[in-house]
């Protein structure tokens, strides 16, 4: 049932659970509590005018479901933070489980070549729009823009106070509330106050999944240009290191392997005056003396040749130029006057590809890393171990994965689990 109005809930004829947050986690707890127990009157408190906006536009609007990796280890390992804490959550609705569950609710999935899950339709209002079927009709209740400001335990549960003055009473509380990405759905951090007023401890938080901005201008001149695999390595107190695709941008890069560094790296300071040396190995299969003889073997089959039509024989043209303008070295120099030397330090920035950067790309922060406390929170049934009766699940939580499907695995597992533990 879709609605506005507090007073369109009907007298509870069993347990009443109120849960804060329509985004992935919560319409899974909803849609888990009204199979576990379909006489449970459940509120489902979002401040926005519709359900699942972040889930909708998630995947560049097509809705990355899952993973199609179904080794759990494997996923696991896809979690810079809250791996093992996911362990059961994940073993109870593993990625397989869930595409079935979707496929069995009228949403045809398929999995790319990257192993990434979409429906058929590559439209995320069909995910959001299995729910808002499931509801229809039922004990689940959608109650849309209501401001939630507060919550308070009382001897027979929990209070909750709304902007507009209103309140109810609830006999439990499941928070997914996300957690600061994508402020424009909603997910403004509201749940990190909920939770410390319960007693609960926020972990530091930081963007992740982000791009990065470069102090060097010569990424503005590939902008666009694409790469299937490279290594991205960087060094903090401890190193980091990312093998994957990745792309330059107009003012750094980006793409799967940038993002996912960028996890890794979340907590670490950059920025102008404290850059991050970044280097990028753009051909991480080949030896840097394996690269040096592959360019040698180009100049002695074309010894007529100026060294930037050489050089695109097994690079692009346009980063050809950019090499040879970073090293100061002539593109319409003839081959045969190119030193072994030259030829070492050629192959050497191919391997280092060397970036400053200076700072996180807005716009491109999908998650946030940190959140509630693991160690406060029973990984078996999401229930706080502080007070009673509080369930969490979804980004709230201190966890986040890679891109690849892997945040909203976490929050249809999570959630499933607290909707179901929420029951007994």
């Amino acid at each position: 049932m879709l609605g506005s109005d507090i007073k369109t809930l009907r007298h509870p004829t069993g347990m009443k659970i109120a849960i804060i947050g329509g985004g992935a986690a919560g319409l899974m707890a909803a849609a888990a509590i009204q199979e576990r127990d379909p006489h449970a009157e459940v509120a489902l408190i979002e401040k926005n005018d519709g359900l699942g906006k972040k889930v909708i536009i998630s995947g560049g609007g097509r809705c990355n479901v899952t993973t199609g990796i179904h080794d759990i280890r494997t996923v696991l390992s896809k979690y810079p933070r809250g791996g093992k804490f996911l362990n059961s959550a994940m073993r109870r609705f593993p990625p397989e489980a869930v595409y079935d569950w979707y496929e069995s609710h009228g949403v045809p999935l398929k999995t790319e070549d990257d192993l990434r899950v979409f429906p058929q339709s590559n439209d995320g209002h069909d995910v959001v729009g299995v729910f808002e079927r499931l509801f229809h009709d039922s004990n689940v209740h959608a109650l849309l823009n209501r401001h939630a400001i507060r919550i308070a335990k009382n001897d027979g549960g929990f209070v909750i106070s709304f902007k507009d003055g209103a309140t109810m009473e609830a006999d439990k509380i499941i928070l997914t509330t996300g957690g600061q990405a994508y402020r424009n759905t909603g997910s403004t951090g509201d749940g990190y106050a909920f939770s410390e007023a319960l007693g609960h401890h926020v972990t530091k938080l930081a963007p992740g999944l982000n791009s990065f901005f470069a102090r060097e201008t010569w990424p503005k001149e590939i902008s666009g240009m694409s790469f299937e695999k490279a290594t991205l390595r960087t060094r903090f107190s401890s190193p980091y290191a990312f093998t994957g695709p990745f792309l330059f941008t107009h003012r750094g890069v980006s793409g799967p392997a940038v993002f996912a560094l960028s996890s890794l790296v979340a907590f670490e300071k950059y920025d102008v005056g404290h850059p991050m040396k970044l280097v990028i190995d753009l051909f991480p299969d080949l030896t840097e003396d394996a690269l040096v003889r592959k360019i040698g073997l180009a100049i002695s089959e074309n010894p007529k040749k100026i060294l930037g039509n050489v050089l695109d024989f097994f690079t692009a043209k346009s980063l050809a130029i950019v090499v040879c303008q970073e090293l100061q070295l002539a593109t319409e120099t003839r081959v045969a006057e190119i030193s072994k030397k030259d030829m070492g330090r050629i192959a050497t920035w191919l391997k280092n590809a060397p970036l400053n950067i200076i700072g996180r790309g807005g716009g491109d922060e999908f998650i946030t890393a940190g959140g509630v406390d693991l160690a406060e929170v029973d990984q078996r049934t999401m229930e706080s171990k502080i007070t009673p009766g509080l369930y969490f699940a979804g980004e709230i939580l201190d966890i986040d994965g890679f891109t690849g499907g892997f945040n909203l695995q976490a929050s249809w597992a999570t959630g499933r689990v607290a909707g179901e533990s929420a029951c007994e």
